[in-house]
């Protein structure tokens, strides 16, 4: 294939890359505490022998997958009665306990199981800020979640949220819709902010995904109409040099 239609296939790869992101957004419009992603691409410019100098600027523009931004923007806060929801107002984020080792979320939306253990929505334990479980007592009925994390029943103090930030939380890496992986030690948020009886939502801007995902879409056909008029015009010069071979 000449150079044409390598150009032709970068853009689009690219735009198959954007329509996913899209799409993705779109899937996760109500999970709680999902962040926005957007594709980063750039130009990578090879030089091209074949072309006039100095008209054609001796250059080839190939489009270039670079990375994926996420925008950490905080999501609206929805009040509810269960006192089990816990939002965090400002940075920071939950600790919990995956087989895959430590992992972080925004999404407070826990529960008790039947060892009367925090856990989230997968069933996986939220971590006290000393990494361990949150375990209640069966007489503990009327929980009570402090602005600092702390958790209190008419038992008395159970524990204290396990509630982090990193330096650069765009170094995150999702694992679904609702956790991170991090590279980066976490460093515990001295005054976290927390809101019993409520949850935050996605970020994500559902009428604007529709809008973006469709204009993704349009560009997609356009690229693809491109590589098969490509294809059409490769198929006659060889059809043509062989006619005049024979």
């Amino acid at each position: 294939m000449d150079t044409p239609g390598y150009v032709i296939l970068s853009r689009l790869g690219a735009q198959m890359r954007a329509t996913a992101v899209v799409a993705n957004n779109l899937a996760n419009a109500d999970t709680p505490g999902f962040r926005s992603e957007r594709e980063v691409f750039t130009r990578y410019l090879q030089t091209d022998p074949m072309a006039e100098q100095p008209r054609g600027a001796g250059s080839v523009a190939y489009t270039v997958d670079r990375a994926t931004w996420r925008n950490i923007q905080q999501g609206p806060m929805t009040t509810t009665a269960n006192p089990l929801d816990v939002a965090i107002q400002g940075e920071g984020y939950f600790a919990i306990e995956t087989p895959r080792g430590e992992r972080f979320t925004r999404a407070g939306r826990f529960s008790l199981n039947q060892e009367g253990r925090l856990v989230d929505a997968e069933g996986q334990d939220v971590l006290n800020e000393q990494g361990g479980p949150i375990l209640f007592a069966p007489g503990d009925t009327r929980i009570e979640i402090m602005g600092d994390g702390t958790i209190r029943t008419e038992n008395g103090v159970v524990g204290k949220l396990r509630i982090v930030r990193f330096a650069d939380p765009r170094r995150l890496r999702a694992e679904g819709g609702r956790l991170f992986a991090a590279d980066d030690a976490p460093e515990p948020v001295a005054r976290p902010q927390l809101l019993q009886g409520a949850f935050e939502g996605s970020n994500v801007s559902a009428v604007r995904e529709m809008v973006r995902l469709t204009e993704e879409s349009r560009e997609f056909a356009m690229v693809t109409q491109f590589a098969e008029r490509e294809g059409e015009r490769l198929q006659n010069a060889v059809e043509r040099i062989l006619r005049h071979r024979s």
